[in-house]
């Protein structure tokens, strides 16, 4: 493992978010779900149904991310599209009641993602929250790439640790 005592915080944070999403990932798998899903699937939850490039916005990745991501999501019934009946164009994504099972099963999960290691979510949880806060106003809302394209669920975390090493650099 390298020195990480000499990584600026910003490469700690950032390869922490890797490993975490990692390691939810191949959790989450086994429910047919990747973290990308349940981001959509929680906003679905709170919000309501919504068109493809309204999810996209609120999630900042591109329209055409998401369309790959409902489709996996679609696929295993924990969406539907439905015409758009305001605007014909456009399809409406709704979450199912798979998807609301899905949700509370990958939240489950979670729970016990890093408390075995003597952390406390809360309290990581809560000093996450307020970097989100302080440095939320100065991230656009426009993003012209997805945020966490590196961190592609079907990478290998080996190719994700040096996919970490080459952007910090």
């Amino acid at each position: 493992m390298p020195d990480m005592d000499k990584w600026p915080t910003g490469r700690l944070l950032s390869t922490a978010a890797r490993l975490v999403e990692h390691a939810w990932n191949e959790r989450l798998a086994s429910i047919g779900i990747t973290h990308a899903g349940i981001i959509a699937l929680d906003v679905l939850a709170s919000q309501g149904p919504m068109t493809q490039a309204q999810l996209a916005s609120i999630v900042r990745v591109q329209a055409q991310t998401m369309g790959k991501t409902l489709s996996r999501l679609e696929s295993h019934g924990h969406v539907e599209r439905v015409r758009n009946v305001k605007d014909r164009r456009s399809h409406l994504v709704t979450l199912s009641d798979a998807g609301r099972v899905v949700i509370g099963r990958a939240h489950g999960m979670e729970n016990g993602l890093l408390d075995r290691n003597g952390l406390d979510p809360d309290a990581l949880r809560n000093s996450l929250k307020r970097v989100i806060q302080s440095l939320g106003e100065q991230v656009p809302v426009e993003v012209s790439e997805p945020l966490g394209t590196v961190s592609d669920p079907e990478l290998p975390i080996e190719e994700t640790l040096r996919v970490t090493e080459r952007s910090a650099s």
